[in-house]
């Protein structure tokens, strides 16, 4: 009968990105930083689902949280830009809606 030894764990990162974490200490936090940034970055987008337009919103929202200066107030001013077009949609609507309700109750004329 022969006896095995035992296996030596393998040195080095395992796993998706072996190849770019070689070299790097696995227990180093900006390595694990990097290593959530890489899996987030060949992360597949699902943008075909609500939680697939959540998702992308919610990490549109960690990004921008993360950034400064000039960076962060472009940021703010995309995001205003799209509430304004989002409250003049909905203006638009309330003021067709309103409009209808008038003009039927005006004329007469039922639903």
């Amino acid at each position: 009968m022969t006896v095995r030894e035992p296996e030596e764990p393998p040195r080095g990162p395992t796993g998706l990105f072996a190849d770019e974490l070689l070299g790097l200490d696995p227990n180093d936090p900006e390595t694990r930083a990097f290593a959530e940034h890489l899996t987030r970055m060949r992360g597949l987008p699902t943008a075909s689902t609500v939680e697939g337009y959540l998702d992308g919103v919610g990490q549109f929202a960690d990004s921008a949280n993360r950034l400064r200066g000039h960076r962060r107030l472009m940021v703010t001013l995309v995001v205003l830009l799209l509430l304004a077009v989002v409250v003049g949609a909905v203006l638009a609507t309330l003021g067709f809606v309103w409009s209808t309700l008038v003009g039927t109750a005006l004329l007469g004329t039922p639903f």
